[in-house]
């Protein structure tokens, strides 16, 4: 894994809708995982939370898709040491959004079980609360990349 950019953004510039979280009902992960639906906030409730920001973070990875799980766990376990990096330095309510549906363990409880291992660990996925990355960024899907967020103010 490795960071292709780090930049601020106006929180103003995220748009959130119900439609990132029907294309996650296609996905495999779907209720599998908790930072995936139904496990998350709704978007109208993700909507009017981070209308309480000023600014974000956006943070694209390049990845190995040979090494698919590994790169994503190290970008996902960026953005939660960037979370307390904010943190430390006042932002008290700074917070990460995970690039698709969680995979910090190896091997997962939640799956196994419904109980998550990492529970103050998990964040929810940027699709899963309705961010229309498209709104933000060019997709170009010839490149290994996936995208973070930490709201900040």
């Amino acid at each position: 894994m490795r960071i292709i950019s780090e930049r601020e953004i106006s929180a103003g510039d995220i748009v959130i809708s119900p439609r990132p979280i029907w294309k996650c009902r296609a996905c495999p992960m779907y209720g599998k995982s908790p930072s995936c639906p139904p496990h998350t906030p709704s978007w109208k409730e993700a909507k009017e939370w981070v209308g309480h920001f000023k600014k974000a973070l956006l943070i694209k990875f390049e990845i190995d898709y040979e090494n698919f799980d590994r790169e994503k766990r190290d970008a996902i376990n960026y953005l939660l040491k960037k979370e307390e990096e904010f943190f430390k330095a006042g932002y008290y309510y700074a917070f990460g959004l995970f690039p698709g549906n969680c995979n910090l363990c190896e091997e997962c409880s939640f799956q196994r079980n419904g109980e998550c291992s990492m529970p103050t660990k998990v964040r929810p996925s940027l699709d899963a609360i309705g961010i229309e990355l498209f709104k933000l960024v060019k997709i170009d899907f010839n490149e290994s990349v996936l995208y973070g967020l930490i709201l900040i103010d």
